[in-house]
Order: structure tokens, then C-alpha cells, then sequence
């Protein structure tokens, strides 16, 4: 008899195929049956009842940087009760598998917006592995709440190998010996499993800790391209993938990433980058680089993916803390400063604000963020008179300019300030066109990062309920079955990994969810303490109740939408998804 049955469910089976009415069997971590007729279920047989529920494989995030977290949670609970079963680690250049505690976490907190005492602390007490495959080894002994898998860090292999500070000066070419052992740390990576490289480009993603060589940029970002093309022909051999983050203030660089893909002559290269969205700052971009890709795809034979959320891109900040002030030198000035005297002395300073007006305001420096005040809204402050009014309101009421208003007001209260503004992904027919291209990826929350910034874990759900809506009032985007395929099957083909469908001998990595209560909760972060950070409060998602089940390898990891006790105390229910012949290496 099987362990687990679940009955009367709405199947999906995570290929696309139309859902149908069915009853799923599971035993010893895998699907044994999928019937149109009722399982038998003896006296240790748990059967849950579906009827009206969706059944579905568990969603993959294939875009965290849970890397920290996993070490403190290993549960995972806020990406697994929105029924999350797989997760992806190592991106944008980032990894903890090889280098020392300091250089890691100097390397991973400032860019990723994580406590970095935290950080730096739990490494120099747990990192006892050296090598890419002894991470994956630990990984893998850990009590896992969902699967994970993991790209290799460029920026973490290049320090490794060269020194951090050599890495980080662009005077310092790696030798020929140094590129060598960099091509050998990736060939054992994906030796071991791992899925492909991670690069970053971007230049304002900057080193945190202490040290002279705070707020230079990562080391990825002093590689030429023709270190970069060095791994990419062993990613292209390996049909691994090639993970990156273009320059994206500037957009120029997304090209080489599109050129590196294309499969005229050779094999194509699995290409993926950040990110397709409807920024306000740049209306329009997101139809022009579709476009773009459509033309790379289909006519010089490209494997690109640009990877998209299918929800609103908004952001909350304390004071100045938030990774868009990292695009122009004046905020990146006002970020590298730690102690908070020094920063409000800098942001008193008349030299310092007309600096940051001009950039602020040019016209000609491309730009990511906005940087309009009035799509703005201070939600908490010491002074409550400031609550619920945009910068631009309140300048406009004290006669001053915009800026002046708003680095008065950090100055005062730092980050006691904390406000709200939308960057993309607002008008709702674009983010539809956006889901629906065919070189889109369903993913990007960075989960695990930006703790009080972003909160995107509940990304499949959201997808769900705007297609869902659609079909509603008469406009259907896809049919729901390719929803889901988009969140499970056709990342988990694309990767290489085994997860993200249903079928007799298959992972059992199961949701149920109610359709009706995919509903306006979706959009309603709360704050909540984070497990194993000090009491760190970080923005959390709800789901209304919508993610009633989630079953891990077999396992119940939420029963009745909350985390199961066992969820990240016992091992049994994720483990680490291994590419290609390493997935023989996997721990039972």
C-alpha cells in the first residue's frame, strides 16, 4: 500500500498537460501511481482529500541567496509554505563553497543586504569544507527543508584563486596558471553536479566588510570577457549554464551575453540573465529586448533566457540603505560609510548634496531606478506627520528642493526612515506580455537577500492568480496548465535538474493549493523575526492559506498551510539537486 494518498485533486502533472481529475499515490519518496480510479489506502495510509484543490509538482526558485540562511534555517519555511520544493543557490557571481569567512562574507552581505556580523560568525563557527564538492557534501547533511541545487560563483573561484585584494584591482590580470586553476575549479564543480557559472557585470554591486577594499566592486566585475569566454567554452561542452548579470544601468553588455549563447556552428550556450521588467524608468525596454532575444533564438539558434517575476517590483528602504543607491558614485559615497555620525556628516554636507543633485537629476546617466520622489511614500518615522506623504509632497510644503527634503530627512532619522516606492512590473497588460514570452524564465526572487528591501517568495502563487484572473474576465493569458509548467517543469528541463513534474517514479515534491484563495493577500508583506539571525526583522509574504499541503521527497513539510515541526530539524526532505554524472554523488 502506499504511504501517502492524495484523492480528487485537479491534477497537473508539470508538462503542460490539460489537468484532469485524478488520485496520486506515493511511497518511499516517489510517485508510484496517478489514476483516474481511487488508490486502495490500508490502515497506515494517509489519504488527503482534494476535492476542489490543485495538485501540482513543487515550484523551483531558480534564483535565491539562501546561501547563509540555509546554514541558520535549513528549513527554508519562507519559500516552503508557499509551496517552493527546489531552490537554486550560487548566483550572481556569489558562492560560500570555496574561499575564507571573511572573504566570503565581505564578498555576499553588502550586495545581498545581510547582517554581516551574522554571516561572518556563523562561517568562521561551521565552514569546515574547502572544496566545491565538500560544500555540496555539507550541503547535503544538513536537515534541508527544500531541494538545492547550486551554480559555481565566479566572483568567490576568482578571489579564491588570485587573493581577494588582487582580484579586486583592475591594474592585476590573472596569469595563465591562475585562469588554469580557475578552469579546473569549474570542471570539478560541474563534475560534482553543480548546474553552471555565475558571473555578475554589474558595477554597483559593492564589497562590504572593514578592510581598504570596501566598496570596490565584486571581482567578477574586473574580468575581461575573454575570461569569461574561457568557462563559457567548457559550459558549452558540458551543456551547463551560463548565468549572468549584465551591466544593467548601462544595457550595452547585454549583447555579449546574447552573442556568447548563439548556436551557429556550435553548440548553443545555456544563457541566462536579469531581467525582463516594465521599469519606470525606462518604459518600453522590456518589448525591445524581447525582440531582441526572439531574433538571437530563432534566427542564430541562441539558448537565452531572461529570467522575470510576474508581479509588481517594489521596493522598502531604511534611510539610504537600498541597493539602487549603489548606481551613481554619490550614493555609493554615502553607502560605504558605516559609522552613522560620519554618514549624516556627509549628508549634511553642501559639497556632498550638489554632487548628489547632479547625478541624481542628469539626464544622461543611464539609470535603473527612477529616482522620482513622488512615486514615494514614507510608512514609518519618528516624526508620525511624515507618514503616508511622498518626499515630493513634503518638499513641496517646506519650499525646498526634492533632494534637500530627502537627505534632511535620512540625516535626522537614518534608518528609523523607512519608505516605499514601486521600480517596475506595474501596468498589468505588460507584466502579462511579460510571463507569456517564450525566452522567459519564471523566477528572480532573491530570496534570502534583501531582507528588509524586497519580498518575492510567494512569486508562483502571484503567477497563479494573475492567469487565473485573466481567464476570469475573459482575456486569457495561457492556459493554466502552462502556468504551471512555467514554474516547475520547464526550469527544472532547462537547468537539468530532477524536479518539476509528476509521473509514476518521479520525486514526490507535491502542492496543494486552494484556487480560491489565491486572492489580494498575495500582495501584503508583514515584518517577522528571522530564525537564527539575532532577531534580524525581515519582510515575509502570506498566502491567505491558499498552500494547504506541500509534500518534500515524499514528506509532509506543510500540512494545513503550516510548516511541519520536523521541517528543518530532521533530514529526509530536501536534498541537493545534482546536474549531469554527479548526480550519482547525491546523499540518500
Amino acid at each position: 500500500m502506499d504511504e501517502l494518498v492524495i484523492s480528487n485533486g485537479l491534477f497537473f502533472d508539470g508538462r503542460g498537460s490539460p489537468p484532469r481529475v485524478r488520485h496520486l499515490g506515493i511511497r518511499d519518496g516517489r510517485v508510484t501511481a496517478i489514476s483516474e480510479s481511487p488508490l486502495p489506502a490500508g490502515p497506515d495510509t494517509r489519504v488527503i482529500d482534494a476535492t476542489g484543490r490543485w495538485v501540482m509538482p513543487g515550484f523551483i526558485d531558480l534564483h535565491t541567496h539562501y546561501d547563509a540562511e540555509v546554514e541558520l534555517a535549513p528549513s527554508l519555511s519562507e519559500s516552503v509554505r508557499h509551496g517552493v520544493t527546489s531552490v537554486m543557490v550560487g548566483s550572481c557571481s556569489l558562492s560560500l563553497a570555496v574561499g575564507t569567512p571573511e572573504d566570503l562574507a565581505d564578498q555576499f552581505c553588502r550586495v545581498e543586504a545581510i547582517p554581516y556580523g551574522t554571516v561572518r560568525s556563523l562561517l568562521e563557527r561551521k565552514k569546515d569544507w574547502e572544496t566545491l564538492g565538500e560544500y555540496l557534501t555539507h550541503l547535503d547533511g544538513l536537515p534541508l527543508g527544500p531541494n538545492v541545487g547550486s551554480f559555481v560563483g565566479h566572483s568567490a573561484i576568482r578571489a579564491h584563486v588570485m587573493g581577494l585584494e588582487r582580484s579586486l584591482d583592475k591594474g592585476v590580470k590573472p596569469s595563465s596558471g591562475e585562469l588554469a586553476r580557475m578552469e579546473a575549479l569549474l570542471r570539478e564543480g560541474l563534475d560534482e553536479g553543480y548546474a553552471g557559472l555565475s558571473i555578475m557585470t554589474l558595477p554597483w554591486d559593492k564589497i562590504g566588510g572593514s578592510r581598504s577594499i570596501r566598496s570596490r566592486p565584486l571581482p567578477s566585475t574586473f574580468a575581461s570577457w575573454s575570461e569569461y569566454r574561457r568557462f563559457t567554452r567548457i559550459l558549452r561542452e558540458r551543456g551547463r549554464v551560463f548565468q549572468g548579470v549584465p551591466n544593467i544601468t548601462t544595457k550595452v553588455n547585454v549583447f555579449l551575453f546574447l552573442w556568447e549563447s548563439v548556436g551557429l556552428l556550435r553548440q548553443p550556450l545555456k544563457t541566462t540573465v536579469i531581467s525582463m521588467m516594465d521599469t519606470r524608468a525606462t518604459r518600453g525596454l522590456h518589448r525591445q529586448i524581447g525582440l531582441l532575444s526572439r531574433f538571437f533564438n530563432r534566427v542564430l539558434k541562441a539558448d537565452f533566457r531572461w529570467q522575470a517575476l510576474p508581479e509588481i517590483f517594489d521596493l522598502w528602504s531604511d534611510g539610504i540603505d537600498l541597493v539602487v543607491f549603489e548606481e551613481f558614485g554619490a550614493g555609493a559615497a554615502a553607502l560605504h560609510l558605516q559609522d552613522a555620525v560620519e554618514r549624516r556628516r556627509l549628508l549634511e554636507d553642501a559639497r556632498y548634496r550638489t554632487w548628489f543633485k547632479r547625478q541624481w537629476k542628469s539626464r544622461l546617466l543611464p539609470k535603473v531606478f527612477h529616482r522620482d520622489f513622488n512615486q514615494s511614500r514614507v510608512l514609518k518615522a519618528p516624526d508620525a506627520s511624515l507618514v503616508g506623504r511622498s518626499f515630493a509632497e513634503l518638499a513641496r510644503e517646506r519650499g525646498q528642493d526634492v533632494v534637500d527634503t530627502f537627505l534632511d530627512l535620512v540625516a535626522r532619522h537614518g534608518p528609523e526612515l523607512r519608505w516605499y516606492t514601486v521600480m517596475a512590473n506595474d501596468r498589468p497588460r505588460e507584466l502579462e506580455a511579460i510571463v507569456s514570452h517564450p525566452d522567459v524564465l519564471i523566477g528572480f526572487s532573491d530570496a534570502g537577500a534583501h531582507l528588509r528591501n524586497m519580498a518575492h517568495y510567494n512569486f508562483p502563487l502571484r503567477m497563479l492568480r494573475l492567469v487565473r484572473e485573466a481567464e476570469k474576465r475573459g482575456e486569457p493569458v495561457m492556459p493554466m496548465e502552462h502556468a504551471v509548467r512555467r514554474l516547475t517543469g520547464e526550469i527544472a528541463e532547462w537547468l537539468g535538474l530532477e524536479a518539476g513534474t509528476l509521473a509514476p517514479g518521479k520525486r514526490a515534491d507535491v502542492v496543494v493549493l486552494d484556487p480560491e484563495r489565491l486572492g489580494e493577500e498575495l500582495d501584503v508583506p508583514r515584518e517577522s523575526s528571522m530564525e537564527g539571525f539575532d532577531g534580524f526583522i525581515r519582510l515575509v509574504n502570506q498566502n491567505g492559506g491558499a498552500v494547504e499541503t506541500v509534500l518534500i521527497n515524499g514528506r509532509l513539510a506543510v500540512d494545513a498551510g503550516a510548516a511541519t515541526p520536523a521541517l528543518g530539524k530532521e533530514r529526509g526532505f530536501g536534498r541537493v539537486l545534482r546536474v549531469g554524472s554527479g548526480a550519482s554523488k547525491a546523499t540518500p
